[in-house]
């Protein structure tokens, strides 16, 4: 699929949301799904427009800077619940289970400007004015919004951190597109951010399947979403001194990441649609209706020092009618050697495929 080319980027600094949804899928918990992110910028977009900001939002990229789970500490952790009031007879009302966490987050979202007849283009050079406008307008539209379903708290003031949404644009020229990505990623420290890996769900089959061929992905993705510790033999394959036995997971070496399952989007059970307001009860009785379930992939997450181009941070909605599936996925594009700066096909890092030199002071600098 083609993706647009952002003109420019509008970043939403360390946003706290209180009591965000923590169960993202029937099967994952801990972090709210990408799509309530997309669903977001979609939303978002839409606001805006009645607010007069010609701006389309394409992709949106998500750095945690803290989470807090809201679950009883112990080996065996289950969520705090709230008593809610009693019923209109006086009985006791049902307990709804729900996961529920407090958040820290960076959305940068890539935008361009919706054409119009008659209007001069605003994305361009020297309109910091009108840019710092829409940043506050977007600010000022998504406090009074819902991030995954938890509400937005006025964000503090701290010195050496930016706080106040901003847009900058995108410059055309892809070695001018990178620099001014390293030095946004800066603002962006310390923190994780969410990518796809679903090149890492293929190689896990690929590995179940050496013994046992009628592995499936669901298999695999159940396999890589659990720690699976075997005997490790010695490093150099001399028997164990003293019958030792180290145990491990082989799958999950030293430096391999922090990967988790995650849902990334719905697939349709249905070969065709029901029509416009003949389902009962649906949210909305002007458009068709679809019964989906969710669709499982494995995520990452990197420090965003680690990438090096916009489009490894975002992610983008997509829509199969023939395969019936409706996913988020994600820009970024593993390496052979472990390092996102290095492509294996010389697109990113030194035309001579070798590593560049990592800056620590340059990548940790917040101002």
């Amino acid at each position: 699929m083609s993706l647009p080319q952002p003109q420019a980027i509008l970043v939403l600094p360390h946003l706290r949301v209180q009591n965000a949804n923590a169960i993202a899928s029937p099967l994952t918990h801990g972090f709210p799904s990408i799509t309530a992110f997309t669903g977001l910028m979609w939303a978002l977009e839409r606001k805006l427009a009645q607010a007069g900001v010609p701006l389309r939002l394409h992709g949106v990229g998500v750095v945690c800077h803290a989470h807090q789970e809201q679950v009883t500490q112990g080996y065996v952790r289950s969520f705090n619940l709230t008593r809610n009031p009693v019923d209109k007879d006086g009985s006791t009302a049902a307990i709804v289970e729900e996961g529920r966490m407090h958040l820290q987050l960076t959305l940068v979202l890539s935008v361009s400007q919706k054409a119009a007849p008659g209007v001069p283009h605003a994305l361009v050079q020297g309109n910091d004015a009108q840019l710092a406008e829409w940043a506050r307008v977007a600010g000022d539209t998504l406090a009074g919004m819902r991030v995954a379903g938890g509400s937005v708290l006025p964000s503090r003031p701290v010195p050496g951190k930016r706080v106040r949404p901003w847009m900058a644009l995108v410059p055309e020229d892809p070695e001018q597109a990178e620099k001014a990505f390293r030095e946004w990623r800066r603002q962006w420290l310390p923190g994780f951010a969410l990518v796809g890996r679903d090149d890492l769900l293929a190689e896990r089959l690929e590995h179940l399947r050496a013994t046992q061929p009628d592995a499936t992905l669901l298999d695999a993705w159940l396999h890589a979403a659990r720690f699976n510790h075997e005997p490790l033999p010695a490093a150099d394959g001399t028997p164990v001194p003293d019958g030792k036995v180290r145990w491990g997971d082989p799958q999950r070496k030293k430096g391999s990441g922090w990967v988790v399952p995650i849902p990334v989007g719905y697939a349709a059970l249905t070969s065709q649609a029901h029509a416009a307001g003949t389902v009962r009860n649906a949210r909305d009785v002007a458009v068709p209706l679809r019964f989906v379930e969710s669709v499982y992939a494995l995520g990452e997450w990197i420090g965003p020092h680690r990438l090096t181009r916009l489009n490894q941070l975002l992610w983008h909605a997509e829509a199969d009618e023939a395969l019936r599936l409706y996913r988020c996925r994600s820009g970024y594009q593993p390496t052979s050697s472990q390092d996102p700066s290095v492509q294996t096909d010389g697109s990113d890092g030194p035309p001579d495929g070798t590593p560049p030199v990592w800056d620590d002071a340059e990548a940790y600098d917040y101002t």
